[in-house]
């Protein structure tokens, strides 16, 4: 029997009057790569924001094996370790090297002995392709390589599960490939991970789980061959009518 790991429950969140995300509800069980597709604006970068707790929820419920993470006195630095996130833009320290930025959050974070950080941040860096380039500060790289520095820093946390929103839309076309294999490679070695992503051919091929959002509700969710060949939803059709035809 699968394990949820992550159980998303009527969360909404609105500013002020305007209601972004209405009434979410799914699950992600340990292994899963979910998708969240959808056209700009659906909600799907707020929802994942919600999930790392960088927004607060107007209404609903976030279970982290279980225990409702948005209610009580919740450590969201350790609970962020657990549920890491790679960001559009990188967030990247710039004052620090690949490697000084892949072992901040283990020592200041998770309080690990700076050698073990060390150490746990190379292998990361060696995993995604980066290792040459560990004295090199974030100016002096691509944005597809800070991109993969960004996924080894999230990864040298050892977290459960990793977000991703739209990690490949702030790269140029010909760098979108590289990060796409270095998530390819974290599937196949069953990372769970949320992706947020405009990439329909990584929805369908990696993923086991795809969520499409319209106007902050999910619209249908399923697997890549049901949405992909066997959508439900009129919106549904019509979106990747639009998207798969350019």
């Amino acid at each position: 029997m699968s394990e949820h790991i992550l159980e998303i429950r009527h969360l909404s969140k609105a500013f002020g009057s305007h209601a972004v995300l209405k009434d979410i509800d799914f699950t992600v069980d340990k292994g899963d790569v979910t998708t969240i597709i959808g056209a700009s604006g659906s909600g799907k970068s707020t929802l994942l924001r919600c999930i790392n707790l960088l927004e607060t929820l107007t209404t609903g419920e976030i279970y982290f094996h279980g225990k409702d993470v948005t209610k009580g006195k919740v450590n969201a630095s350790a609970y962020r370790a657990k549920v890491g996130m790679v960001f559009q833009s990188f967030n990247l320290f710039n004052n620090m090297t690949v490697l000084g930025n892949c072992m901040i959050g283990q020592q200041k974070v998770s309080h690990v002995a700076k050698t073990e950080a060390k150490q746990r941040a190379l292998f990361y860096l060696s995993k995604v392709g980066m290792a040459p380039y560990i004295n090199a500060r974030p100016d002096q790289i691509s944005g597809g390589q800070k991109q993969r520095v960004a996924i080894a820093r999230a990864l040298a946390m050892e977290p459960e599960v990793l977000l991703f929103d739209e990690p490949t839309s702030a790269l140029d076309p010909e760098m979108v490939g590289e990060v796409l294999e270095v998530m390819k490679s974290l599937a196949r070695d069953n990372m769970t991970m949320l992706v947020v992503t405009h990439e329909m051919a990584f929805a369908r091929d990696v993923s086991n789980h795809v969520v499409y959002m319209a106007d902050g509700v999910i619209e249908e969710e399923g697997t890549p061959e049901k949405i992909f060949t066997d959508p439900q939803n009129q919106r549904t059709r019509d979106f990747l009518k639009r998207i798969l035809n350019g």
